[in-house]
């Protein structure tokens, strides 16, 4: 039994169907982790000479109360793989909701509990990738703006803010990827994306060196894509 293309061909429409949904769940979990990942790593650093020197007050406890939940948050999504966060995810957080309000029925279907583990899961990542960027902005030019007289916010938006995204655009661009290929993962809770695609297709004509080549091809294409994407805003932005 040889290799035959003719399998692949007729397979190319499920796998097309398939990495559709593969890359819509990517899409908006790189939109979602990105947002809850610039928080979190700007709570991981709230009130530090990193982001304009200790806060006082009410502000400085509001600080030290966002670190604690920024570091509980990244460390327990960075140390649980993310195949157990997608089912937990699906099926027992709902059991966990009815235990803590008595609300049952409470369900997410499989596509929305995949989106919403990419986006917690690529959250925790970014956001060490956006306090890294943050903190390696020299404190020259942090002290500068502060002896200027502007408000931490300016700063952060005006000085911080725009060093710290050109810097942090490479290891953005490989957690994007690295997202790209865990949605492969959510076979386990059912979601109809290019690996289960083809693990259907494989059942029905035990075709596995044909169908999983092809999968696999589709996974470098994707993969490639983003990565010459990358690289355009990498050159476009002058990384420094």
């Amino acid at each position: 039994m040889g290799f035959e293309f003719k399998y692949i061909i007729e397979a190319i429409p499920s796998l097309l169907q398939g990495a559709k949904l593969t890359c819509f769940i990517t899409i908006w979990g790189i939109l979602g982790g990105l947002t809850m990942g610039t928080v979190a790593g700007l709570m991981r650093i709230a009130g530090t000479t990193a982001v304009g020197g200790e806060s006082y007050g009410f502000f400085g406890i509001l600080s030290k109360v966002g670190q604690k939940v920024a570091v509980g948050y990244i460390e327990l999504i960075r140390g649980t793989p993310i195949i157990v966060q997608a089912m937990f995810m699906y099926f027992a957080l709902p059991m966990l909701i009815e235990v803590v309000t008595g609300f049952r029925g409470v369900r997410f279907d499989a596509l929305t509990a995949a989106i919403i583990t990419i986006i917690i899961n690529a959250g925790a990542y970014i956001a060490e990738i956006v306090r890294g960027a943050v903190q390696s902005v020299n404190k020259g030019l942090v002290e500068a703006g502060m002896a200027m007289g502007i408000s931490r916010m300016q700063l952060i938006v005006n000085v911080i803010g725009p060093i710290a995204l050109k810097r942090a655009i490479p290891p953005l661009g490989n957690q994007f990827i690295i997202s790209l290929k865990d949605t492969s993962l959510f076979i386990v809770i059912g979601v109809g994306e290019l690996t289960r695609q083809g693990q259907e297709i494989m059942a029905s004509n035990f075709r596995a060196l044909e169908i999983w080549s092809a999968v696999a091809v589709c996974y470098l294409i994707m993969t490639s894509a983003l990565a010459l994407l990358l690289k355009y805003f990498e050159k476009r932005m002058k990384i420094i």
